[in-house]
């Protein structure tokens, strides 16, 4: 295994005689379950939040394109009728 440390403290420590020992937890079937319902619900949660949050985002960013959109339209509309004239003009 190819590891590179970045300190001697590392390098002692990578090894799993001195390693600090995990944490076993023992837990019934039930409670299992439980505990993976109550992640399931959780990350259920985060994921209808996630998506409201990115709907409003949506709408925000569609309502500022529409703006400009009617600006650039308006803005077009009123500069067509001066270049008309100046086209009868110039001929």
């Amino acid at each position: 295994m190819n590891v590179m440390y970045s300190s001697l403290f590392d390098a002692v420590f990578a090894d799993s005689f001195f390693a600090p020992m995990r944490t076993v937890y023992v837990v019934s079937d039930s409670q299992l379950e439980e505990i993976k319902r109550t992640q399931r619900e959780e990350e259920l949660e985060n994921i209808e939040a996630s998506r409201k949050r990115l709907e409003e985002s949506y709408q925000a960013r569609v309502k500022i394109l529409d703006d400009r959109e009617h600006e650039l339209q308006e803005e077009i509309k009123a500069l067509a009728p001066a270049k008309k004239k100046n086209e009868k003009v110039a001929v």
